[in-house]
């Protein structure tokens, strides 16, 4: 799953990926995590500002669906462009 958002100028791109090596407690289910990855750019440019960036929640564990990773993400990148990247 991916998307796309604006915000501020920037196209915010998130992507999610599954994540089968993380050894968590039993409730996550079938042991399955997933991570954000994101990746920013100004509107309507071709090259990104950073490398993709790899999130999960805290402490490094994955985030336990698909539309938290998202979410998170998104939040994440928000912060980003608010904190480095507007002048």
């Amino acid at each position: 799953m991916s998307r796309t958002y604006q915000y501020q100028g920037f196209e915010v791109e998130v992507a999610i990926e599954a994540d089968f090596t993380w050894k968590g407690d039993h409730t996550a289910k079938g042991g399955v995590g997933y991570v954000a990855i994101v990746r920013i750019r100004k509107a309507g440019a071709e090259v990104a500002v950073f490398s993709p960036l790899r999130f999960g929640e805290s402490q490094g564990k994955p985030f336990l669906s698909e539309a938290d990773a998202l979410m998170g993400g998104y939040s994440v990148a928000r912060r980003i462009v608010d904190d480095l990247l507007r002048s």
